[in-house]
């Protein structure tokens, strides 16, 4: 029974603002260390939500096979025999069925997450964690509970409005080459071509670049910021806006395969449900933007905010959306091979 109250008071001191302001400064002190001696890590570093890797490679196993099935056609076999290695073991030739496909894909190291996006991945989570605590430290100690609550509510419907808005903004606007955003807008452009590849990434390699983001804007605040209202709203707002990957990624799963909760979270309309997500990937994509709950999507339409946007775009700059294109390679959904494999999660 003595130990009781010591650990009381343990919980207690950790969860003091001074402790948890020791605990922000020493991650945020050890994240710059990182950054210093691997400097490739930094945030504007922004790698692809999508492995880029993963479409080369299959499109370099495509190019070899078709050589290889050139060569073996030739009449000359001594000059097919000089352009293959010693060590050459021929591939089985991709079908219709998807077959060879499906185990390169499932066996890509590309989907695999990095120990890099495992660590922003706990530094996001762990920033997330103190901003909410501060905050209940503070409301509890002011014993006012009304302001952050309210601050909660907010957080959360705004960060599906503030996900939709970049979601439009990626999905139609610059390329590749665009500087900061480029990988993520190439990322989402294939997206659209294979929308099931996301289901196969690994929780870190899907929520590393927002949780990096998180890391660097809202640590620095739970540093100088005691206010719980405050904090409570950026925990919340960047937490929802760090899993909306995740949450996107569930509403592309199979429903057989996603966790018990996920599906009451999606039916309750907490989160983005798959009916609702569905028509983003239908004709004219130019709808449903918003991956967080997908609250915003019904108003967004109906009222056409997007295309308003769009036209004030057009008028103003000259800048044709995407969507306003005939859907083309780059952008229409890929349905033979990577579409017909099981979804995983």
């Amino acid at each position: 029974m003595a130990t009781y109250p010591i650990r009381v008071a343990f919980i207690k001191n950790f969860f003091s603002l001074h402790s948890l302001n020791n605990i922000s400064l020493i991650l945020y002190a050890l994240l710059l260390g990182i950054l210093i001696v691997h400097p490739t890590l930094s945030f504007f570093n922004v790698s692809s939500i999508l492995p880029q890797n993963h479409v080369t490679k299959s499109s370099q196993r495509s190019d070899e096979i078709g050589t290889i099935q050139r060569k073996s056609s030739h009449p000359d076999k001594s000059i097919s025999h000089q352009l293959e290695p010693a060590n050459y073991e021929p591939p089985t030739p991709i079908t219709k069925t998807g077959t060879s496909t499906r185990s390169h894909v499932l066996n890509d190291p590309s989907l695999q997450s990095t120990w890099a996006e495992q660590a922003w991945m706990v530094s996001g989570c762990t920033t997330v964690f103190i901003s909410l605590a501060k905050s209940a430290t503070g409301a509890v100690n002011s014993h006012s509970w009304v302001g952050p609550l309210i601050a909660c509510c907010i957080g959360y419907v705004l960060s599906d409005l503030a996900n939709g808005i970049y979601h439009w903004a990626i999905d139609n606007y610059g390329n590749a080459k665009t500087p900061v955003f480029g990988s993520q807008i190439d990322a989402f452009l294939r997206h659209h071509k294979s929308p099931l590849t996301i289901t196969r990434l690994q929780f870190a390699t899907n929520l590393h670049e927002l949780a990096r983001a998180v890391t660097f804007i809202v640590l620095p605040i739970n540093l100088l910021c005691n206010n719980p209202t405050i904090l409570a709203f950026m925990g919340v707002f960047s937490g929802f806006t760090m899993f909306g990957i995740q949450i996107h990624s569930w509403a592309h799963g199979t429903k057989s395969k996603l966790p018990s909760i996920v599906l009451v979270l999606q039916d309750a309309g907490i989160i983005l449900s798959r009916s609702n997500h569905a028509v983003h990937h239908l004709p004219p994509y130019n709808n449903s933007y918003c991956t967080v709950s997908g609250l915003w999507n019904q108003y967004l339409d109906r009222y056409k905010v997007f295309e308003l946007l769009e036209n004030t775009f057009f008028y103003k700059f000259g800048v044709r959306p995407r969507s306003w294109s005939e859907p083309n390679t780059k952008w229409t959904e890929e349905t033979e091979g990577l579409e017909s494999l099981p979804a995983s999660h």
